[in-house]
């Protein structure tokens, strides 16, 4: 399926529901409803989602401000529409949010060490890793590749 034209903006309130969807579609260990609900009063947090032109939410990612840098979670893409450079768009968003929003410049995050796809993403964004945290993700057990844009 083809994305001809999406945007991407900040979540709302109207999209928790397919939110919530797509990171069950996507994640072993989803976060509820009530997380992301929370995402929308939290000052230090910003959840962007890409959207088709009908509405569909195809797309997200998280950006909380902690101690002046960007940790960066929940990257998540409609298997339908993977491969069509959503998740660089929305990160791509993302770092320039937390540049211009919370004046950030460093950038970090956590991805399955088996996640290859994930992991060249964020390479060609300029991730590099710097460290492993042991079996940090459950279902299945993953070692965690810790990586960072300096």
């Amino acid at each position: 399926m083809q994305a001809h034209n999406f945007c991407i903006r900040e979540m709302q309130r109207q999209d928790l529901e397919q939110v919530t969807a797509l990171e069950t579609a996507c994640f072993s260990m989803p976060w509820k409803y009530k997380d992301f609900e929370e995402t929308l009063t939290n000052p230090r947090r910003v959840y962007l989602v890409a959207q088709t032109q009908n509405g569909e939410i195809i797309g997200g990612c998280m950006l909380t401000e902690i101690a002046g840098e960007g940790d960066i979670s929940n990257v998540a893409v409609d298997a339908r529409f993977r491969g069509q450079k959503i998740a660089t768009a929305l990160l791509e968003k993302l770092l320039a949010y937390g540049r211009e929003r919370y004046d950030i410049h460093a950038f970090t995050l956590e991805v399955r060490s088996q996640n290859k796809a994930a992991i060249r993403l964020y390479e060609n964004a300029g991730f590099r890793a710097e460290g492993i945290r042991p079996n940090f993700y459950e279902k299945p057990k993953d070692d965690a590749i810790i990586m960072w844009k300096r």
